[in-house]
């Protein structure tokens, strides 16, 4: 089927690679009804949704077959026993480094700017662990590619904690401005790695997915 990228498939659970500007879900409105979900279902009538990915972003999504896988693979997730890498490519220069370094920012909806989010002292705890790969020109601005590991799941959590250390994700149009916005054609960040014990065999899964705007004509990295 031309409309899926399957990754992995087996009799329990799927793993499939989301295209930019999908939903995971539908959406309000008849123009909102074709989703990943809608398309799984079409081929794996068993196939239910696990956690989402933000339409505006492309990578890997989990989905179970059947409620009881859906249970489990859910606490797993909420147990953060599932390992989630992300790729981004964001605005400015980082400092690349072997090193991890983490973004501890807690988080909650900006109410009068929904679905917006922000950082607040009162919002709920939120972790982000970040690296950066290399650093670039994209016209005659700076621009850095970095790994992602939310050890939280908060909404929009990745975008927010970007921008609020000053580096916004390139091409996000909810938080970026103008320029950030400009600098590429769709959301510069991409689920690339799912790892994951399987609730039914217990092995040991890592899937991996590319990110297709590497080494495209809106990043080159400096040698």
């Amino acid at each position: 089927m031309p409309d899926i990228d399957l990754i992995h498939e087996d009799a329990h659970l799927l793993v499939l690679n989301k295209p930019a500007g999908l939903l995971c879900v539908p959406g309000r409105g008849e123009d909102k009804q074709d989703c990943l979900s809608a398309r799984a279902m079409r081929r794996w009538p068993d196939a239910l949704v696990v956690h989402r990915l933000d339409m505006a972003t492309s990578g890997l999504v989990l989905m179970a077959r059947g409620a009881a896988m859906q249970r489990a693979l859910g606490d797993a997730f909420a147990e953060r026993r599932v390992h989630k890498r992300y790729e981004a490519i964001v605005d400015g220069a980082l400092p690349v480094q072997d090193e991890w370094s983490v973004i501890d920012a807690p988080l909650a909806a900006d109410w009068p700017n929904r679905p917006l989010q922000k950082v607040d002292p009162a919002g709920k705890p939120s972790l982000t662990r970040c690296r950066a790969l290399s650093s670039a020109s994209i016209g005659d601005a700076e621009a850095t590619h970095l790994l992602l590991e939310p050890l939280t799941g908060r909404s929009h959590q990745l975008r927010v904690h970007l921008l609020s250390i000053g580096h916004p994700i390139l091409g996000d149009a909810l938080y970026g401005n103008a320029d950030v916005q400009a600098r590429a054609p769709r959301l510069l960040l991409h689920a690339a790695e799912l790892g994951f014990v399987h609730p039914v065999t217990q092995q040991a899964l890592c899937l991996q997915s590319p990110p297709d705007f590497l080494g495209s004509s809106f990043f080159t990295a400096r040698p």
